[in-house]
């Protein structure tokens, strides 16, 4: 089965945020959303329950929860029970309503910078405190960058009164896989400083190169009851606009907590964002597997690019995502590069700063697209520089 991910499909028009954010002459590469077609089968399955006309209230269908748990079983060794899985119209949403949940107002939410932005707004939404501790920057000295973490700086680093902990696994912006020993400390830390992990897997999907995933829950019976889950077929399967979000909650009394939350104030999932998922999960293993090896190469090209004609950008080779974080830094740039970038190169990044306070000399590009856009958009960046 061959699929084409170099034709390029006009998104102006559509109301496309990554597209319409900005005037006709940028080329947009900041928001987390493919350039490429969904899955057939789950454009089929949405005509098909388009052409039945009636869109009532919806309910998951029998099969999706059951469909989850054995992709959870098949892909990780990890046992999910149907009851475990919730529904959610999205990941923001739902790490808005666990903020909430978890602990009281006042109480303090930590997360890993440079952190996914919803991880740094959604406690001071909820009435928490925000507290951020930085991955360690490690430079290759070949133009490449990779972070670890510091456990025990980060367990040094926590306030008597942290309820919670956001992370991506992997890690958004730098595209890390977590491997097990950091998951399984981090994990320990949280148990016993009483912090309930929010691990958010919406990527877990998007391993290149036959990287392994490693679900936090999975680590442990221990683990998987102070644990709550967030994944999505958004980013997968490049379908973020049908608001089809997941947790897995397999301790009954924060899924309780989550649930008593949300209700009358999160909307249900609509019968367009479950039909398309479940119609992912099940028939979208071909597409998923074509646009890896492709997200792998644009990887590639990046990379080969940026050493050849933009040494003085630093960035990182990921191993999971389709997210480079670029180190502007020994560019010359005064000021924001993502501002540079916009309005010397008319290319739109994700400027760092929204990432984390430390972080303003970074920007992340986003490369699921046709491979001609992604070129054209580094030659842009280096004639900014020039």
């Amino acid at each position: 089965m061959s699929f084409d991910f170099d034709t390029i499909i006009p998104r102006r028009g559509t109301d496309s945020m990554k597209w319409a954010a900005y005037p006709e002459d940028v080329l947009p590469m900041w928001v987390a959303d493919m350039d490429f077609p969904s899955p057939e089968p789950v454009i089929r399955a949405l005509h098909e329950r388009a052409a039945h006309g009636i869109f009532g209230y919806a309910l998951p269908p029998q099969e999706l929860a059951p469909t989850i748990c054995e992709r959870m079983q098949r892909l990780y060794g990890w046992q999910v029970a149907p009851n475990e899985v919730l529904f959610l119209p999205g990941l923001v949403t739902a790490i808005n309503v666990l903020c909430r949940a978890i602990g009281s107002p006042g109480d303090h939410v930590v997360t890993l910078t440079p952190a996914y932005m919803p991880f740094l707004s959604a406690p001071l939404n909820q009435g928490r405190v925000c507290d951020t501790f930085d991955m360690t920057q490690i430079d290759h000295g070949d133009g490449t960058l990779s972070y670890r973490l510091d456990l025990e700086g980060f367990a040094a680093s926590l306030h008597p009164q942290t309820r919670l902990l956001l992370m991506s696994n992997p890690h958004n912006p730098i595209g890390m896989a977590y491997d097990r020993e950091t998951l399984t400390g981090l994990a320990q830390i949280c148990l016993e400083r009483g912090i309930v992990f929010c691990s958010d897997e919406i990527h877990c999907d998007l391993m290149l190169d036959g990287t392994p995933h490693i679900p936090t829950a999975a680590l442990s019976p221990e683990i998987a009851a102070n644990t709550i889950t967030l994944l999505a077929p958004s980013k997968t399967f490049n379908v973020p606009g049908l608001g089809c979000g997941i947790a897995i909650v397999q301790n009954p009394e924060l899924r309780q907590q989550l649930v008593r939350t949300a209700m009358g104030i999160v909307p249900h999932v609509t019968a367009f964002g479950y039909a398309g998922a479940l119609a992912a999960y099940r028939e979208g293993g071909p597409w998923l597997e074509a646009v890896l090896a492709y997200l792998s190469e644009n990887r590639n090209t990046l990379r080969r690019y940026l050493a050849e004609h933009l040494p003085q950008l630093r960035s990182t080779v990921p191993d999971s995502t389709y997210l480079a974080w670029i180190d502007c830094s020994q560019a010359g740039i005064i000021g924001s590069p993502a501002t540079f970038f916009l309005e010397r190169g008319k290319v739109a990044l994700s400027d760092g700063v929204t990432f984390g306070a430390n972080w303003g000399n970074f920007v992340r590009l986003n490369f699921a697209c046709p491979r001609s856009l992604l070129l054209e958009g580094l030659e842009r960046m280096r004639q900014a520089l020039a």
